[in-house]
């Protein structure tokens, strides 16, 4: 059984300076692909399930999978390692049902837009370089085009999606140090069983309430697998190897992502003005990556 240490838990062993590799790139590109390809999909059980019913369905998915993989050791854990473990398990709930009341109301594109605001806040808290600090308002610039003000503004959607940005900074810190202090997937999997049970009520309520069908069942499963599942186990081990200012800074191609997510998938189309911030997105990623210290 793990102890725990006097102090907080070292990092700098693990932690590169500012370069990110072309693996890390890739990996956290994956996960943001796989992030609004399930969210797309869950958004298609909203008319049966609901937002609530979809997310309920999701953390079943996503704990059945991470409890596969990780097998936690639940037993064996401390309560310096169960610490963060629930906090997670708060942020693994309050985030996707947050997110999805937001894509509910306003959309995907602007959903995300919005949540993305949390890893951007990370990137400004964490940056120690002036061209990260040039970036990241160079997003900024993109989002908030994005989100600007429409006739039919949905101001508690708008408030879901601000929700899911401070949920979303939450998780990225919180899976950092669940992963320094659990070995593996253990950490995690386990929030997502806590996330999973805290879930149940609320799953049997939806399925008397509103009796599924087999196709809104698929989506939600989908769902699960793809924006819970694969998600969370490839940016336990990315978190490990980037910085949380990379990290965060990168995940600004989400938007872009749920953009085209929406456009190919939802039929939800693109403006120039929208395609302006989407480059001003892009072209921040793209400078910081290029501009990393070797």
């Amino acid at each position: 059984m793990r102890t725990a240490p006097s102090g907080p838990a070292p990092t700098t062993r693990h932690e590169p300076t500012h370069r990110t590799s072309p693996a890390g790139v890739a990996a956290m590109l994956g996960s943001g692909l796989s992030n609004q390809i399930g969210a797309a999909t869950g958004s298609l059980a909203f008319p049966v399930l609901g937002p609530v019913g979809v997310v309920a369905v999701r953390q079943y998915v996503a704990a059945a999978v991470l409890l596969a993989v990780g097998r936690p050791a639940l037993r064996s854990f401390t309560w310096w390692q169960w610490r963060p473990v629930i906090l997670l398990a708060v942020v693994f709930g309050t985030m996707n049902l947050s997110l999805y009341t937001a894509i509910d109301r306003v959309g995907l594109g602007l959903a995300v837009t919005l949540e993305f605001l949390g890893p951007l806040a990370i990137a400004l808290a964490a940056t120690r370089r002036r061209v990260d600090v040039l970036c990241a308002l160079l997003a900024t610039a993109g989002v908030v085009i994005l989100m600007r003000p429409q006739p039919s503004t949905d101001y508690v959607g708008m408030g879901s999606g601000l929700l899911g940005a401070v949920c979303w900074a939450s998780y990225i810190l919180l899976n950092r140090t669940v992963g320094s202090r659990v070995p593996g997937a253990q950490g995690t999997a386990a929030a997502a069983l806590l996330s999973a049970l805290t879930f149940l009520p609320v799953g049997l309520y939806v399925v008397l309430r509103h009796p599924p069908t087999i196709a809104s069942l698929g989506y939600a499963v989908a769902a699960g697998v793809l924006a819970s599942a694969v998600p969370y186990l490839v940016d336990l081990f990315t978190l490990r190897h980037v910085p949380a200012a990379a990290f965060g800074l990168f995940m600004s191609v989400n938007p872009v992502l749920a953009a085209l997510v929406g456009w190919i998938g939802l039929g939800q189309g693109l403006d120039w003005i929208d395609g302006a911030a989407i480059g001003a997105v892009v072209g921040a990623n793209v400078l910081s990556i290029a501009t990393s210290r070797r």
